[in-house]
């Protein structure tokens, strides 16, 4: 297999496998790299929103960053699997601007919610699901490691000190 070029996801070091145009992808696979994408389009909204709110406070400013490369490391590998790529059609919407909460400690409460779910989601479904795709469970291994052990804390650390 051929490998293209290395990338960094919040601290954890992966390697996007060169995947061949219109690789065959299963539908439970395709699926979970969907329902990956969604979720990282959804955590980089409520970030854009809080930033919104609160200014360019951390951890969301950093964070936002990762969220947005684990999204382009997921649509290299769907656009590798032939896989249309919809956009981010979350950022600025109302419906997730009117969940942001009145204060930063709550914000930040619901980043440690997001990243346990998130954690939690690889480990439950999305691996589970592509589990005959070795390239798509590295992707979503440096994503997991990357809520369980960047995320995860730094929104602990910040509902800690807020």
């Amino acid at each position: 297999m051929k490998w293209t070029f290395p990338f960094v996801i919040a601290g954890v070091m992966a390697f996007v496998p060169a995947v061949a145009p219109a690789a065959t992808i299963d539908n439970q696979a395709e699926q979970a790299l969907m329902r990956a994408l969604a979720d990282e389009y959804n955590a980089e909204a409520f970030y854009a929103a809080v930033i919104e709110t609160f200014g360019p406070v951390r951890p969301f400013s950093n964070i936002i960053e990762a969220e947005r490369m684990h999204a382009s490391a997921l649509v290299d590998l769907m656009r590798g699997y032939g896989i249309d790529v919809p956009p981010n059609d979350k950022l600025g919407a109302q419906a997730v601007e009117v969940e942001v909460p009145a204060t930063l400690k709550e914000a930040c409460l619901m980043g440690v919610e997001a990243e346990i779910l998130n954690r939690d989601l690889y480990t439950r479904d999305l691996m589970p699901a592509a589990a005959g795709y070795p390239d798509i469970l590295r992707v979503f291994g440096g994503l997991q490691a990357a809520s369980e052990n960047s995320h995860l804390p730094a929104f602990q650390r910040c509902a800690q000190r807020n």
